[in-house]
């Protein structure tokens, strides 16, 4: 084990129902305005919306909206929540959602509390030293942004996806009911799938070695994540399992797994936020093209590492055998492996690798993956 801090200020309420209890934190915490952040009609469908809102209203909590986020939320429409708390002060900004909802809503918490270019936050050229407190309803299991200080925000006009990252921004609580993503269909059940096991497997890879205790903690979130995905495709409303990947899903992106492990890099995520950057795809499909495709060009460089994951994971011998293994399994979840699954043709390598790179320098990782590197990472993937 390396030296490390670990800290993590959210309180998690997770269980059935609990998103009543949304008004009693908040009235608690001594808010009574917030900016309620949500996506577009399917919180009113399920009656989600009327639940917080009572919720909200039986704590004379008084609130304003914006709704509309988007996969992969925009820049352009943070700026409008920033222009709306600008006109009507609030307290605190309120995410009811899944994790790019939870994401639009802390950059609106950063952009409310600065007079700076908020884009420069993400480019790297500004500290953040304030933002408002961020509290989450969950509705979606993949990102992990309910427990962590991190989002993720792109920028349609320079078609760049970038992320900003401060203590400042964790929430104050999160609200996880299971029970709200019993709706979630199948594919997006997936690409969560998709994102919480490279989550997990980003630092896997690329830490230090002699970390067993955190390789196991690995492990054990990518076997419940692989279990609990066949039980919840196979009956959505399966309470349990969606509970044991809701859970899996936090903690596979609240610092606890990395704690430990040394230096360690996100290659993946940063390759994949070019993808959807430039043609908009869902965050886990690009993640299930890149991930294998990374997996195969890296494995030379940690072999006993990627021989442990096949070995563990899937009673295989070999690295390639484990790739090969999770590829499969990605493929009977029914998402892409390949560009072409997803209509991004082989000639847009050059223009996703030159994207990406771009991101590579912001994360100090110019050196390890210029384009040249990237685009060769990506030819498997054709």
């Amino acid at each position: 084990m390396f030296d490390f801090t670990f800290h993590n200020p959210t309180k998690i309420i997770f269980g059935r129902n609990k998103e009543q209890e949304i008004g009693v934190e908040l009235n608690a915490a001594g808010i009574k305005k917030v900016l309620f952040v949500h996506g577009r009609e399917s919180i009113k469908r399920s009656g989600l919306y009327d639940r917080v809102t009572s919720s909200l209203r039986a704590e004379g909590i008084t609130f304003h909206e914006l709704a509309g986020v988007s996969p992969n939320p925009r820049l352009s429409h943070v700026a409008q929540g920033i222009a709306l708390v600008r006109e009507r002060p609030v307290d605190a900004v309120l995410a009811v959602g899944g994790g790019s909802v939870l994401d639009e809503a802390k950059a609106i918490a950063v952009g409310s509390r600065t007079d700076q270019n908020l884009w420069g936050f993400f480019l790297g050229k500004a500290e953040i030293s304030a933002a408002l407190p961020v509290y989450t309803v969950l509705t979606l299991a993949a990102t992990g942004s309910e427990m962590n200080g991190n989002c993720v925000i792109t920028n349609k006009e320079t078609c760049q996806k970038y992320s900003i990252s401060s203590p400042r921004i964790y929430p104050r609580v999160s609200i996880l009911n299971p029970e709200l993503t019993f709706s979630v269909p199948p594919d997006h059940t997936a690409y969560g799938a998709v994102d919480v096991i490279t989550h997990v497997l980003e630092g896997y890879f690329t830490k230090q070695p002699s970390t067993r205790l955190q390789d196991r903690l690995v492990e054990s979130i990518i076997k419940s994540v692989i279990t609990t995905t066949g039980s919840i495709l196979a009956v959505p409303t399966d309470y349990q399992a969606r509970a044991e990947f809701m859970w899996a899903a936090t903690l596979a992106l609240n610092g606890l797994t990395p704690a430990g492990i040394g230096e360690y890099n996100f290659p993946s995520h940063m390759i994949e936020h070019a993808l959807s950057a430039l043609y908009d795809i869902p965050h886990g499909a690009g993640l299930a093209i890149v991930l294998p495709a990374w997996m195969k060009w890296y494995s030379r460089s940690r072999p006993e590492q990627f021989d442990r994951f096949a070995r563990v994971l899937f009673n295989g011998k070999t690295g390639a055998e484990g790739i090969a293994a999770l590829e499969d399994w990605f493929v009977t979840i029914k998402v892409p492996t390949r560009l072409g699954d997803v209509d991004i043709p082989a000639e847009a390598i050059g223009k996703i690798a030159e994207n990406a790179a771009g991101l590579a320098g912001i994360w100090g990782m110019g050196d390890e993956y210029p384009a040249s590197t990237i685009a060769e990472i990506l030819e498997p993937a054709i």
